[in-house]
């Protein structure tokens, strides 16, 4: 095999390898060493929310309160408007950024030599330069206890975002919110009769 091949094979795996980490979100998450989470039950969104920071809801606002609400009540929380022991928050921002590559490269000249009477191959190299831009997405959950006025618990998720269809866009956002709850560790406090 060519040298040349060998070397274009390794820069495309070596893209690949990262489209692949790009795709799943980067989640961090950190808790209230204080709050006191045995005492939780219930649970509303905060209003208004930063995410809707235009005063209306849309389609991804919406999409996304739709996957928080159905991760609190699997952690065992009840909706409750009127009087929740937490508070909800959303934030979502998107930020165009550029990454650059540079990778270092081989080909061949081939010349023809009077006194070799045949063909003789030079290697040379150079810097090949790839420019990427895309589109990072963050998402913010923040849990706050309602009487207190106080963030017991925060998760992030950051990842590339592409254009896709809308239920693609939709599960993606389920599968981000699943991750950020993934780093939630606490159950809603059992009621007692």
């Amino acid at each position: 095999m060519e040298l040349r091949t060998v070397f274009r094979l390794v820069g495309l795996s070596l893209v690949l390898m990262l489209a692949a980490c790009a795709s799943t979100p980067r989640v961090a998450s950190q808790a209230d060493p204080s709050a006191d989470f045995s005492r939780y039950r219930s649970f509303a969104f905060y209003t208004p929310l930063a995410l809707e920071q235009h005063g209306y809801t849309t389609i991804t606002s919406n999409r996304i309160r739709a996957a928080v609400r159905t991760q609190m009540e699997a952690r065992g929380y009840v909706f409750d408007e009127r009087n929740p022991d937490l508070w909800v928050n959303l934030n979502a921002y998107l930020q165009d950024k550029t990454r650059v590559t540079t990778m270092p490269e081989v080909d061949y000249d081939y010349y023809y030599s009077y006194r070799a009477r045949g063909y003789v191959a030079v290697p040379y190299w150079r810097d090949r330069t790839d420019v990427y831009q895309y589109t990072e997405g963050t998402l913010n959950v923040d849990v706050i206890d309602a009487r207190l006025k106080r963030l017991v618990w925060e998760g992030i998720a950051v990842g590339t975002v592409g254009r896709s269809d809308p239920q693609r866009r939709g599960e993606r956002i389920d599968a981000a919110v699943a991750a950020i709850f993934a780093e939630y560790p606490y159950r809603a406090a059992a009621t007692t009769p």
